[in-house]
């Protein structure tokens, strides 16, 4: 039965893995935090859902501009001090938007400094996400790889869980200010947790070339190409979230009660995968879990279209969630053992690019096709076509689905 629950051995036995594990955690929570000041602030400042929608945007382009240079720097640097740097980066913008919001509040005089702020913090986050994603297998052996990110992964999903919640409390009972300070104090303990990290210099400089380097690496290794191509077929053609309102309306009178837990579900899943990881991370065919997991994500998606029970769709969507964290942590195990080193920052940096193009172009091809159809055959038609491309995929990327890791009884022989 243990073995069914998540793995917490990289906790117990990686004091380094531990202080970086609490620190994200903090740092993350105070994250979502922050969204929701952000979100309620532009809303406040205009009542305007183009504004509203002008946040995504302030943080997609930082991401997709400076990413690729993020993931270069963290294959030339010490990772280490890349993410000392960005948390301290971070924490003096979290300490400028609650300067901001005591002096000018919801006054729509607030709306270009938010704005300017939150992309700061994001292009800030895209050169400190390809460096954190080469930290874990630096500091676990191979085989602890799957069971380290399905913690982060429960980390994000724990975080996302508590983080809103947490977040409308703050603003509504202390205000938007204290909401901003309490991400400036997340920041500093993620500043610890990574200060009490080891050196963390790319192990090797063999591979040369500068950023598109991890372009091309991608396009051509056959095992990270096959997975980066599994993802895209579980994003950009099943894809949800920009269907949930429509869904809401059609099936369950709009009510903004039910439309809140659609994407609750999701994150109830998410945490419930990660709280059994060990029935994944233990297996040592990643490239198997992870087509295997976004099958059972389109499958769930294309189901929640020809449903009408309002518990059942809630449910079907929970079941997406829990495949989708499955997928997510086979994939991050897979990339960062099948890639060098010295390329881990530039690939990761290419998989934060289409991990997060790829929802956004999802979500983009479901509105479409919902206003010339209906919401439920953007469902159901995203889901078929979902399984079809992972079909084309697995029948085009055996190196893929044979990549093994090695088992812990393999590790101790050796």
């Amino acid at each position: 039965m243990r073995h069914l629950l998540i793995d917490i051995t990289p906790l117990r036995t990686s004091p380094a893995f531990r202080r970086f594990f609490i620190g994200r955690a903090i740092s993350g929570l105070g994250g979502q935090i922050t969204i929701v000041a952000v979100m309620f602030q532009v809303w406040e400042a205009t009542h305007s859902p183009f504004w509203s929608g002008s946040v995504a945007i302030a943080q997609l382009v930082p991401m997709l501009t400076v990413g690729l240079w993020g993931g270069s720097v963290a294959d030339r640097v010490d990772r280490r001090t890349i993410l000392m740097t960005t948390n301290i980066v971070q924490l003096v913008l979290a300490v400028l938007l609650m300067t901001q919001a005591l002096w000018l509040g919801t006054s729509p005089s607030s709306l270009g400094v938010v704005l300017l702020l939150v992309a700061a913090m994001a292009a800030a986050g895209s050169v400190a996400a390809p460096a954190g994603m080469g930290v874990i297998p630096r500091l676990l052996p191979a085989d602890q790889v799957g069971a380290g990110l399905a913690l982060n992964r429960l980390s994000f999903q724990g975080s996302m869980l508590l983080g809103p919640a947490l977040g409308g409390l703050i603003i509504g009972y202390a205000g938007l200010e204290i909401a901003y300070a309490v991400d400036a104090a997340s920041f500093a303990a993620g500043f610890l947790g990574v200060a009490g990290l080891p050196r963390l210099a790319p192990a090797q400089r063999t591979n040369g070339g500068g950023i598109l380097e991890g372009l091309r690496f991608a396009a051509t290794q056959p095992v990270i190409r096959g997975v980066l191509l599994v993802d895209l077929a579980a994003t950009v053609l099943a894809m949800p979230v920009s269907l949930f309102p429509v869904i809401n309306e059609e099936r369950f009178g709009g009510d903004p009660r039910t439309l809140g837990l659609f994407l609750t579900s999701i994150a109830v899943g998410g945490v419930a995968a990660s709280l059994v990881s060990g029935t994944f991370t233990r297996r040592t065919r990643p490239g198997l879990v992870t087509i295997g997991a976004a099958a059972v994500w389109g499958i769930s998606v294309g189901a929640v279209g020809l449903v009408t029970a309002p518990w059942l769709c809630l449910g079907l969507l929970a079941i997406a969630g829990a495949a989708d964290s499955v997928s997510v942590v086979t994939r991050g195990t897979l990339i960062q053992l099948a890639v060098p080193d010295d390329l881990r920052g530039r690939t990761a940096a290419v998989e934060m690019i289409i991990g997060t193009g790829g929802p956004e172009l999802g979500d983009l091809r479901g509105g479409a096709v919902a206003q010339l159809t209906s919401g439920s055959f953007a469902l159901v038609s995203g889901g078929i076509a979902c399984l079809l491309a992972l079909a084309a995929v697995g029948a085009t990327s055996r190196p893929m689905l044979g990549f093994r890791t090695p088992s812990r009884s393999e590790r101790s022989i050796r």
